[in-house]
């Protein structure tokens, strides 16, 4: 009989060695790294959507946006993430001098598949309620006009709000941003 070898254990300096130089991206957690899939394209459009429309409400202000390029470190948990976009304002902090992984994102968002959606919405978004900067999650699905919000209220609550129809609308208290959900599902169609 034939035994599985065990995986190596990486530590985080190992696995942001091996990161910085990879062509492909991979998550971290537990001394293990786990390789990420390309998005179809409603991911995508909704993505690229996303990141237009908040970085044009955003100009001139302290904030910045990120794509699914950025990627966080969550230090309570130990994860290594990339959400689909990330927003940060006022002094940003990063991992080192390499200035690649934030740790303090006021928003982020995910945009939801068959494939996350579960991970998204349980151990992640546990994962994400710990940094203390954070104070909005946002899940996006991608097979119909849906976001769902989460506002930190005091400490460990959030307040949930799901919105629905290319008609309506979002505001982002966290940024004092207002997102129409026409403008983030702009040529995205449903089966």
């Amino acid at each position: 009989m034939v035994q599985a070898q065990p995986k190596p254990f990486l530590s985080p300096e190992e696995y942001l060695a091996i990161e910085r130089e990879a062509e492909t991206r991979s998550e971290y957690l537990d001394g293990e790294m786990f390789a990420m899939t390309g998005g179809s394209r409603p991911h995508n459009l909704i993505s690229t959507n996303l990141a237009r429309e908040l970085s044009l409400q955003l100009k001139g202000r302290p904030c910045e946006v990120y794509s699914s390029d950025q990627r966080v470190h969550i230090p309570a948990t130990g994860l290594y993430t990339y959400p689909d976009v990330v927003v940060a304002c006022g002094e940003l902090h990063f991992e080192d001098e390499s200035v690649d992984t934030l740790r303090n994102p006021i928003l982020i968002i995910e945009i939801l598949s068959p494939s996350t959606e579960s991970y998204d919405r349980g151990k992640k978004f546990d994962s994400y309620r710990t940094i203390d900067s954070l104070a909005e999650y946002v899940l996006i699905s991608q097979t119909e006009p849906r976001i769902e919000q989460y506002l930190r209220q005091d400490g460990e609550h959030w307040l949930f709000t799901p919105t629905s129809g290319r008609e309506r609308s979002i505001s982002l208290a966290s940024i004092g941003c207002e997102l129409r959900l026409e403008e983030i599902y702009d040529r995205v169609v449903f089966e």
